[in-house]
């Protein structure tokens, strides 16, 4: 078992908006669909309160009646390449929820898009006990080439925090849930031609509402407000 050595972390105490030095957002209808808005430095959706970075979903009630929430990300701020990213979180649960901590590649497509994607933890609402893990690799003009995952079940996840973690080599991407490792994939399985997980990424950590995976049976608005909560995002380099 390799040694870890802590190099970077948010352990979340201070109260108020997330630590700009880490942090952006998303703005706005972003992709997939989805149903809500993400909206940007807003107390409302997303804060730190009491240790905990909370991602929060609401319906808001207004003539319109529409959801917000946020997409928290590093992009700019703060980048990864191999190691081990460890996030502690408890998830939302109901009909139409998708919550997701996951990486793009700085590396970019002819178009401007990442071509790389390791989406460390998914769960959509309809399924509530099971974690996705999934990498997926473009190519230069923007087609999925390649999308392999595996997936866990665990009990109850919207009511006890599990640490979810991914561990980065320059081999292999291999995924966790409480340091049980469900999936692994291996460089050798693409070659090095399409192997595009040897440059920096960034973090996302967001709580989406239905869309193209979380709302295929449907939202249920009388669910709202739901949250997303972090307890910490850890990143480890080998010693």
């Amino acid at each position: 078992m390799p040694k870890w050595r802590l190099v970077w972390s948010d352990e979340f105490r201070k109260d108020g908006l997330p630590n700009r030095r880490f942090w952006n957002y998303e703005k706005g209808f972003v992709r997939n669909f989805e149903e809500q808005e993400y909206k940007r430095a807003r107390v409302e959706n997303s804060r730190v309160e009491s240790g905990k970075l909370i991602i929060e979903s609401r319906l808001e009630e207004d003539a319109n009646s529409y959801l917000t929430s946020a997409s928290l990300i590093t992009r700019n701020k703060k980048e990864f390449l191999y190691g081990r990213i460890e996030v502690r979180a408890k998830l939302p649960t109901g009909i139409g929820t998708w919550p997701a901590i996951w990486m793009l590649s700085k590396k970019k497509s002819k178009s401007g898009l990442p071509i790389g994607e390791i989406d460390i933890m998914e769960n959509v609402g309809y399924d509530p006990d099971v974690i996705h893990g999934t990498i997926h690799i473009n190519d230069a003009d923007d087609q999925i080439i390649i999308s392999k995952g595996g997936k866990t079940k665990v009990f109850a996840p919207y009511e006890n925090f599990h640490v979810y973690s991914l561990q980065w080599s320059p081999d292999s991407l291999s995924f966790f849930v409480d340091d049980r490792n469900y999936f692994t994939y291996r460089k050798k399985e693409v070659g090095n031609e399409y192997w595009v997980f040897d440059d920096p990424h960034y973090l996302l950590i967001n709580l989406a509402v239905g869309g193209s995976w979380g709302g295929q049976r449907g939202v249920d608005f009388r669910i709202f407000p739901q949250q997303l909560v972090i307890d910490y995002v850890r990143y480890y380099k080998w010693k």
